[in-house]
């Protein structure tokens, strides 16, 4: 009986020497940068990929509007509806300064690691992305090419 003790000791000391620990899952709820990073955000200790790993995506927005808040001088806010293409691609804005004809241009997309294996499902998202406070003068907005609004500033 002694040997089989033994044995089964042995098995199970050696089981257990070859389980992994285990990893904490990545969560994507929350992918939404102000500006564009050097290197996509991570929320784990997971090790950090260069931006050339990362390959540019779609959004599809279902509602943009432009809000304006009642301060002086007047703040300004992008509220934005949709849905990413996985649970894999995180969101990314940018803003540029409004240019010589005073238009505002907003880029929204996201990114996506292609050597991750994802779910092929849409991911709704919203986000209040700041806009700040623009000089006094008249302005266009523009997301993804095309004009969303006039406002004044």
């Amino acid at each position: 009986m002694k040997p089989l003790t033994f044995i089964l000791l042995a098995l199970l000391l050696i089981l257990s020497a070859c389980a992994g620990g285990m990893e904490e899952p990545v969560n994507n709820d929350e992918p939404v940068s102000s500006e564009p990073p050097s290197v996509p955000p991570t929320e784990t200790s997971a090790p950090i990929l260069s931006l050339d790993s990362f390959e540019r995506g779609v959004v599809y927005l279902d509602s943009v509007e432009l809000l304006t808040m009642e301060s002086h001088p007047l703040q300004f806010s992008l509220e934005l509806a949709g849905n990413l293409p996985t649970p894999c691609h995180q969101l990314r804005v940018d803003v540029s300064p409004p240019d010589t004809e005073n238009k505002v241009i907003v880029d929204v997309y996201s990114v996506v690691d292609p050597g991750v294996m994802c779910t092929q499902v849409l991911k709704p998202f919203e986000l209040n992305h700041p806009l700040g406070s623009f000089p006094e003068g008249k302005y266009t907005l523009w997301v993804n090419g095309e004009m969303i609004t006039e406002f004044d500033a």
